[in-house]
């Protein structure tokens, strides 16, 4: 039998403002979210400065990313195929030398020396490998056995505590040949978590999975998260990211071009319009424009502005008492995916 290749198992094998960074290294400036100020040394679960991959011919992979992870966030690494997500975990999990800059797990600077940081963090990193025959149960015991700072005496219980928190308990004599995806990301995630990490790096774990699979992946990465486990999730299906994680960094060919948390990545695309349904299109837009909104744009059936501070139903009150006749009324904001398209240039998978 083929020895099969484990892959991605840490731990066997600058702080900065919680706020949106865009464009860090083109020296764009910060969104200005009302953000807390700095938080306090070890605050981050990673931390990297100018972190850089330049493959032989030139080609550069990574450049010179800059990430801050909250300690106790599900971190979402957001950006299209090919555009260095793997290659950055792969340098941060000691698998690849950087070309260049400085990075930290857990507090540890990596390059004082990997033993220190990687054992209490657990990975999955390019697909999960095990023997094909043997059955869950047995494969996380040779997983458990490598490990020479694990307890034999101990083994059957971590094992058991394994299965049982990824929801495989029941599977766990049935040969790995016959888990379904889902089921196999599972048990690499159980590999991942046979002893106490206080972070997980997963790459892609829902690709490939069907929605089922995917449901139940989502929700084991929510329960770890909530029992305070940092979790960086690698994805390039954006509603993945808007389900599961609270934090974000979006990759642009190599670039880091934002990161920060979710609403307040949101919140930093266009300003939130009013659009307002009437057959009195030139009528509504003169209210509209009294009222003091910006951006008045009139067109066929509707006409649509810049709210501001102004409240929705003030407005409403205030074309209805014109006279107005209103079929339809609301607030349309920008969502993640237009946000993510102005960062990038291109669009990401939207469903799984």
């Amino acid at each position: 039998m083929t020895e099969p290749t484990h892959r991605g198992r840490a731990g066997v094998a600058g702080d900065a403002v919680d706020a949106v960074t865009v464009g860090t290294r083109a020296g764009a400036p910060r969104v200005d979210t009302g953000a807390p100020p700095p938080s306090p040394e070890g605050a981050h679960a990673i931390v990297t400065s100018g972190l850089t991959k330049r493959f032989r011919g030139g080609q550069v992979a990574v450049d010179g990313v800059d990430l801050a992870v909250p300690r106790g966030s599900v971190f979402g690494f957001l950006g299209p195929n090919g555009s260095g997500k793997t290659t950055t975990i792969r340098m941060l999990l000691g698998l690849v030398a950087p070309t260049s800059g400085t990075w930290s797990l857990l507090g540890t600077p990596v390059s004082a020396g990997p033993a220190r940081a990687l054992p209490r963090v657990g990975a999955v990193v390019e697909g999960p490998a095990f023997y094909p025959y043997l059955s869950g149960e047995a494969n996380l015991r040779r997983f458990d056995a490598a490990d020479p700072s694990a307890d034999a005496r101990t083994a059957r219980a971590r094992v058991g505590g394994a299965l049982e928190r990824v929801g495989l308990t029941a599977a766990a004599g049935k040969r790995y040949r016959t888990y379904s995806l889902g089921m196999r990301q599972r048990l690499a995630i159980a590999a991942a978590l046979l002893v106490p990490r206080e972070l997980l790096v997963l790459d892609e774990p829902t690709n490939g999975l069907d929605p089922q699979g995917t449901r139940e992946v989502r929700t084991l990465i929510r329960r770890i998260a909530e029992d305070g486990t940092t979790v960086f999730v690698s994805s390039h299906l954006l509603s993945e990211v808007e389900q599961m994680c609270t934090h974000v960094g979006v990759m642009r060919t190599g670039r880091l071009v934002a990161q920060g948390p979710i609403a307040a990545l949101r919140a930093s695309g266009e300003e939130p319009r009013l659009r307002v349904e009437t057959p009195d299109v030139g009528a509504a837009a003169a209210v509209l424009a009294r009222a003091g909104l910006g951006d008045v744009r009139a067109e066929d059936g509707e006409v649509t502005a810049v709210i501001g501070a102004r409240a929705p139903e003030e407005i409403c009150a205030l074309l209805v008492g014109e006279g107005v006749a209103v079929r339809g009324f609301g607030v349309v904001r920008p969502t993640l995916e237009e946000v993510f398209v102005g960062l990038t240039g291109e669009g990401f998978d939207v469903d799984a």
